[in-house]
């Protein structure tokens, strides 16, 4: 099904991000293509953020997307804020209808329906390494599934306490020997092009001990980490997985359109 021609009557979603990339673009797009949708999504970036929303409105542009460094930016210019962004205090997600705006945040959805999904249990401890705005959704969505023995690792203490002080959780500032039956990271340690892109964010020794490992990041899918719990057999999750879900909740947010599991993984692969 043909996405019908650009014309004056479709509808405008777009992302706002301090480095604006192309997989919203690929992912929303192809969507609009495939399901015959009139919609339009194209990434921007703004050194004006109450004037860029201010447009978001006026102009009824559907849907945006924040990213860094607007995601705390935007809330008081919100109308409504959802239990997904209110719950971090972080918006990724903002939904325009008729003037109105509600703000969410999808990383919470999406790493909440993995936990679902993969049938993690709540009642297992867990580490968690970082503490930046990633790792606050993450957090969040850990505490709303009822996961109360957690542990945030994070070399910066002021961030790193506050975090686990939002969810009485404790804080570390290192690994070390520390353990449990669940390994999260959200530090770029394992991301393509970085400094630390063939590093482990947690040692063997942890891996081994574990039951679940989830990595955030997404480029590549298949991080240090992620490699080496597969070898050790255990549970894995992968950034892949957040960011194909947190994209396919802001498509359904936009469109109203529920995207299958096959639909969300064969759009993902265009979008890389």
């Amino acid at each position: 099904m043909a996405r019908p021609a650009l014309n004056r009557d479709t509808t405008v979603c777009i992302s706002l991000s301090g480095r604006p990339s192309n997989h919203g673009i690929k992912f929303h797009n192809y969507l609009y293509e495939k399901h015959g949708l009139d919609y339009l999504y194209k990434a921007m970036t703004t050194t004006d953020i109450e004037g860029a929303i201010a447009g978001v409105r006026a102009l009824g542009i559907r849907g945006c997307s924040v990213s860094m460094p607007f995601k705390q930016a935007v809330i008081p210019l919100m109308d409504d804020m959802d239990h997904s962004a209110a719950v971090i205090g972080a918006v990724n997600t903002i939904v325009n209808t008729d003037g109105f705006l509600k703000a969410y945040n999808t990383d919470v959805i999406a790493v909440a329906s993995l936990l679902r999904s993969h049938n993690v249990d709540p009642s297992l401890p867990f580490l968690l390494r970082g503490s930046g705005g990633m790792a606050a959704a993450v957090a969040g969505a850990f505490f709303d599934a009822g996961f109360s023995q957690g542990m945030i690792i994070a070399r910066n203490e002021e961030t790193g306490r506050a975090l686990a002080e939002r969810y009485e959780y404790a804080w570390a500032p290192e690994v070390g020997n520390l353990r449990a039956p669940i390994l999260v990271n959200v530090t770029p340690i394992g991301m393509a092009g970085g400094e630390e892109s063939e590093e482990l964010s947690y040692p063997q020794e942890a891996i081994a001990e574990a039951q679940v490992v989830f990595d955030v990041v997404a480029m590549p899918v298949e991080t240090p980490l992620v490699r080496a719990a597969r070898a050790a057999g255990k549970e894995v999750i992968h950034g892949g997985e957040v960011i194909a879900l947190q994209a396919a909740e802001q498509f359904r947010l936009y469109t109203g359109v529920e995207l299958t599991p096959e639909e969300v993984e064969e759009t993902e692969a265009q979008a890389n």
